[in-house]
């Protein structure tokens, strides 16, 4: 976990600088977030996950019309998690609130709180970078074989707390909904360069569930 913790604080750095974010504020909000996603429940949602969705922003960026407002979005999208709680994205996107108005515009702000709850339920927008960013949190989906096992093996482990039976019919459900969506995702670069490998990946995935 080293190499993404050093990534992590590099994407960081970049990211501050670029919004020249007073240094000790910054290191205060550095801390905050890897406080959060070094949190003992956490195996996919945690630094690696953002480190991941990071290197796919970097990507696109150039196509988004506000960069900055999707890049926050990652940062904070999953700064609060909790397995057993329903509401995290919303208490996410409250912490980001509090955490970001002082190098924020009031529209950004409210535009990357409401993208933050959206990443909930993950339903299309009209939206090219909500779109974006959604497409980034489910990059996972499209990662090669080994990737993607591991993903299933780390929400695995988030949820230790559910019986084996009970996780497998729920785990399918969750999975088939994925696979339903079509496409899974909204972007002309995500789609081209992920979408038959996660549609791949899901479907060996569920023929291994119950």
């Amino acid at each position: 976990m080293d190499i993404y913790l050093d990534q992590f604080k590099s994407y960081w750095l970049r990211f501050s600088s670029h919004l020249s974010i007073e240094h000790a504020v910054s290191q205060t909000l550095l801390n905050t977030l890897i406080t959060a996603y070094t949190e003992p429940q956490r195996a996919y949602h945690n630094i690696q996950h953002i480190v991941e969705c990071l290197a796919h922003f970097q990507n696109i960026q150039s196509n988004l019309n506000d960069p900055i407002a999707v890049e926050t979005a990652i940062w904070f999208h999953d700064v609060i998690y909790e397995p057993k709680a329903s509401d995290n994205e919303l208490q996410s996107a409250e912490l980001m609130k509090q955490l970001c108005n002082t190098f924020l515009s009031e529209q950004q702000i409210e535009k990357v709180y409401q993208w933050i709850i959206a990443t909930q339920k993950h339903q299309p927008s009209d939206d090219h970078d909500l779109n974006s960013l959604l497409d980034i949190d489910l990059a996972i989906l499209g990662s090669d074989a080994k990737r993607f096992a591991d993903y299933e093996q780390q929400i695995r482990f988030e949820y230790t707390w559910v019986e084996a039976d009970v996780y497998q019919v729920k785990r399918k459900q969750v999975l088939k909904q994925f696979e339903q969506m079509n496409p899974i995702f909204q972007t002309n670069y995500f789609n081209q360069h992920l979408e038959k490998q996660a549609k791949r990946n899901l479907a060996d995935s569920m023929s291994e569930l119950i």
